[in-house]
């Protein structure tokens, strides 16, 4: 019996307990959410400790999220002790609701149930009720939603967890209605049948959440197994191949979410292999994306994801992670492929970025919301006659046309009766076919075309935007700066490059502590929060494609010490691999550890390579060693299903190798110099890593951090590359076609 079906059975006792309540999934009708404005700090300031008759405590944090929900009459509490105390002192269970700021269903849930003065009347009377935001405490997370997926199959936000006073759960639910629906219980039901259970079936409720626990424990620690190597990267190409959607690009069926870390890894598979099927497969995906409805075809960057299998109807949201990571699939499928279609989708991605979502302090903001108007995806719709009201009679043709918008529209929700016969603008041909059509000359029509987008979007721009959730976390801001690092150095662009060191920078003063640890956000310039293993395992990745990209010491040097930093709290010396919580931050109910790749790497997938790289460029053994161990870690669970971990794929792939170290000697800024970082970065050569030994500097402090370099210096007053394959150095060479064919192994 796997850990997971006993976990199951061990909550499917417990939910029997409670009278077999069912928990609800979120397809459910939709339901008009009516948005209310956050309030003002200088309102904050002035409130009592409880937030008064018009607010709850939530008014006092710092999270959008939770700032949303201030003046629910729910009487909430964040997570933290004080909630936990009033509960024993109560008696009551606790009500744990967790969601994020541009989760569409966390905002029917509220206007359904928290705004509601009925429900709130039952939650006060039989819970202590705590809000938490996913984005801020990642960790409470995991281990809810641990629970809940045994309960319901599945996961997702809202998440509605009871449990103890000792945060031990016994029930867990996604999203549930106010009323029955579809023969399941709505709050006004379920919420006196588990207060009842509470009063009358304490003991065994409580017996059955130490089970869960222990449960819980049990499988937190990850599974050890055989070596990963390359019959493993075989595996999960076979495994994403089988899954693969010809059609229409992506994985599987609907909904469909982009996961580029697959692609990533395909590209990684199609260079050891020369199988051009897994370029394909990646070329394929990034363009059908790019096509659909995902994609907003006016103000550019994308969608969450797509509800239907064809990349048409999205979630609206868009979320910086989304960007970041689809950007570095991008980048990298330019290098390999050189379409410059691709490359357009990478800069248009940081366009958007740079544009909407980055703060005056150069950090990046987490997320836009689905809704405007309390109506999903209201501010990205249009309609036939908006088009040619926008744009007049021709060009508003020409826009229908060519972004698929008819007079009945392809779009029926919530939206129909503030804009019927509304559209998803998409495509359905390229820039070829369609200028055939129209009889046009490709450059004339994509001149064309860009002229009509760019008057769209200034039409578009006076609409009710969506909520910016403008909280700056730490982890997703690491992933946004490897991102338009990555892009700056392959593309020879310094706008991209430009953008990485402000955030960078940012990170580094604003998201750090004195004593060099990291905090988990900041928002209207407080930073607070504990930073868990995300935010050091993404901060140093952006930092490591920093230093590559603008080769300042500074962020080499802040990439080993967050990583010294992560060792010595994250690290499990037991059995390997990294905590998601330190040793020192709040003790929850178990002590997770997590590999699973999901829309988000797993911070010990990210850390696998990092580790790797690291070890590489100072040649420290230890980084290596830690690698490995963490690897070792985890493949017993990777063995048995490897396409769910390919952000650990690309560090086996790194350690199987070759990989190889490159030292480029030279005069900082000077062309030759600059020529030969130019073709090293517009190549598809992952397994790499590149340092700078300056010439003409005294004891510059890259022969510091990586003391082979110190005898690496520059040949006859002319850059030089130092080639070495797994730690075995070729000839020197100062031409930049031999460094290339050097590394064409």
């Amino acid at each position: 019996m796997t850990d997971s079906t006993r976990l199951g059975r061990r909550v499917g006792a417990t939910i029997a307990l409670v009278v077999a309540l069912v928990a609800c999934d979120n397809s459910s009708e939709a339901q008009t959410t009516t948005r209310k404005s956050l309030p003002a700090p200088e309102v904050i300031a002035s409130l009592p400790p409880d937030g008064g008759d018009e607010f709850n405590r939530l008014v006092f944090e710092q999270s959008p999220y939770l700032l949303q929900h201030a003046r629910n009459p729910v009487d909430w509490y964040p997570w933290g002790d004080a909630a936990f105390e009033v509960a024993r002192k109560a008696d009551k269970p606790i009500f744990l609701s967790v969601g994020y700021s541009t989760c569409h269903w966390c905002h029917v849930m509220e206007h359904e149930s928290f705004e509601d003065e009925e429900v709130a009347e039952l939650l006060n009377k039989y819970f202590v009720c705590v809000k938490v935001d996913r984005e801020e405490r990642p960790d409470v997370d995991q281990v809810y939603m641990t629970v809940t997926q045994a309960i319901t199959g599945s996961g997702g936000w809202p998440m509605t967890v009871m449990m103890t006073p000792d945060r031990e759960p016994f029930f867990a639910a996604t999203y549930i209605p106010k009323a029955n629906r579809y023969g399941r219980r709505g709050m006004m039901e379920l919420l006196p049948l588990i207060g009842t259970a509470w009063r009358d079936q304490r003991a065994e409720l409580e017996a059955s959440a130490k089970g869960i626990v222990k449960q819980l424990a049990d499988r937190s620690g990850g599974n050890p197994g055989p070596p990963l190597n390359q019959s493993t990267l075989e595996a999960c190409y076979q495994q994403l191949a089988q899954s693969f959607d010809s059609t229409n690009g992506g994985f599987g069926g609907a909904p469909k979410f982009p996961r580029p870390h697959n692609l990533r890894f395909l590209l990684r598979y199609a260079a050891r292999s020369g199988n051009q099927t897994g370029v394909d497969m990646v070329v394929k995906t990034l363009r059908e994306m790019r096509r659909g409805g995902i994609w907003d075809h006016v103000g550019l960057g994308f969608a969450r994801y797509s509800t239907d299998e064809k990349w048409l109807v999205p979630h609206f949201e868009k979320m910086l992670y989304d960007q970041a990571l689809i950007a570095m699939a991008c980048v990298e499928a330019w290098q390999m492929t050189g379409y410059e279609d691709l490359r357009q989708t990478a800069e248009e991605i940081l366009e958007y970025v740079e544009r909407d979502m980055t703060a005056p302090s150069g950090g990046f903001y987490s997320a836009e919301d689905a809704d405007s108007e309390g109506i999903e995806g209201l501010f990205y719709l249009w309609s036939t006659a908006d088009l040619k009201s926008a744009l007049g009679d021709e060009d508003g043709a020409f826009a229908a046309t060519i972004w698929n918008a008819s007079e009945s529209g392809n779009f029926e929700s919530e939206a129909d009766e503030v804009k019927p016969h509304a559209n998803i603008l998409h495509l359905t041909k390229d820039a070829g076919v369609l200028a055939s059509e129209l009889d046009l000359e490709v450059a004339e029509f994509e001149e064309r075309m860009e002229a009509v987008r760019r008057k769209l979007f200034q039409i578009r721009e006076p609409r009710v935007h969506p909520l910016k959730d403008d909280k700056v976390l730490t982890d997703w801001n690491g992933l946004m700066i490897a991102a338009c690092a990555m892009a700056g150095r392959a593309f020879d662009e310094p706008r991209w490059t430009e953008l990485a060191k402000r955030a960078g920078d940012n990170l580094l003063t604003s998201l750090r502590a004195e004593n060099g640890r990291l905090y988990k956000r900041s928002r209207l310039g407080e930073a607070g929060l504990t930073g868990l293993l995300e935010d050091y395992a993404f901060s140093v990745w952006g930092l490591l494609e920093l230093y590559e990209s603008s080769f300042d010491e500074r962020y080499l040097v802040a990439s080993i010490d967050l990583t010294k930093i992560a060792l010595e709290f994250f690290w499990d010396e037991e059995s390997g691999g990294f905590f998601l919580a330190p040793s020192d931050g709040e003790a929850l109910i178990v002590r997770s550890k997590e590999i699973y790749d999901g829309a988000i790497p797993s911070g010990n997938s990210v850390f696998a390579l990092n580790l790797l790289r690291l070890s590489r460029m100072t040649a420290n053994a230890e980084f290596d060693d830690r690698a490995h161990e963490l690897i070792r870690a985890f493949s017993g669970d990777v063995q048995r299903g490897p396409m769910g971990f390919t952000q650990l794929m690309l560090a086996v792939d790194f350690s199987v190798g070759p990989a190889f170290e490159i030292v480029i000697a030279g005069e900082r800024g000077a062309e030759d110099t600059s020529a030969m970082t130019r073709a090293l970065a517009a190549v598809f050569l992952p397994n790499k890593v590149v340092i700078f030994r300056p010439a003409g500097e005294d004891a510059p402090l890259i022969t510091t951090i990586a003391k082979y370099s110190e005898p690496q210096v520059w040949r006859d007053g002319r850059a030089t590359a130092y080639v070495c394959q797994n730690f075995a150095c070729k000839q020197p060479t100062t031409d930049i076609q031999v460094m290339l064919d050097s590394l064409d192994d």
